[in-house]
């Protein structure tokens, strides 16, 4: 019965049900877990070509005994970045262990999408941006980390079908 519980918990409709019951209820996803090991680099990346605000940071001696920064016992951070306060707006939190110098990304994240000018063209004009065109006023960008981000120019229409099967976020920018 567990492991059938379980089963359904993984299937990305149940996901995208709940998001929507969610949305239904008045509730929100309040923010998004990423582990990075290139801070500096990730941290630009947020900020210059994502055009996130740093939040809060925060700076923990010892892990977290819910797990919070993973199965990692020694000295971390988090950082909580995004478009506007999170107790308005969906953010990100960048989670740093010291002394980790890679993380094996899963299968189960597919992308955010963020609507947005500003990154697109700050992301096709950032060097060490990795941008692959997808169309017109598309452009995949991939963090430091790995992590990938479909950005769009406003007005263009997205089709949410290319990441069906993960899960993926929309973050609107004007």
């Amino acid at each position: 019965e567990r492991e059938r519980e379980r089963e359904r918990t993984d299937d990305p409709e149940v996901f995208f049900q709940v998001f929507e019951a969610m949305a239904a209820a008045g509730s929100r996803a309040l923010h998004w877990v990423f582990k990075i090991a290139h801070r500096p680099s990730t941290m630009h990346f947020y900020r210059e070509v994502l055009g996130m605000k740093p939040l809060r940071h925060e700076e923990f001696s010892e892990g977290c005994a819910a797990t919070c920064n993973g199965p990692y016992d020694g000295k971390w951070s988090k950082t909580m970045i995004g478009y506007g306060p999170e107790d308005t707006h969906f953010v990100v939190e960048l989670t740093y262990n010291y002394g980790i110098k890679s993380y094996e990304l899963g299968n189960d994240f597919g992308c955010i999408t963020v609507h947005s000018q500003a990154a697109y063209a700050a992301a096709k004009a950032d060097p060490s941006c990795k941008v692959v065109e997808e169309g017109d006023g598309f452009v995949d960008v991939t963090a430091p980390d790995g992590y990938v981000f479909h950005l769009v120019l406003n007005g263009r229409n997205f089709s949410y079908e290319r990441g069906k099967g993960k899960r993926a976020l929309c973050v609107c920018v004007c």
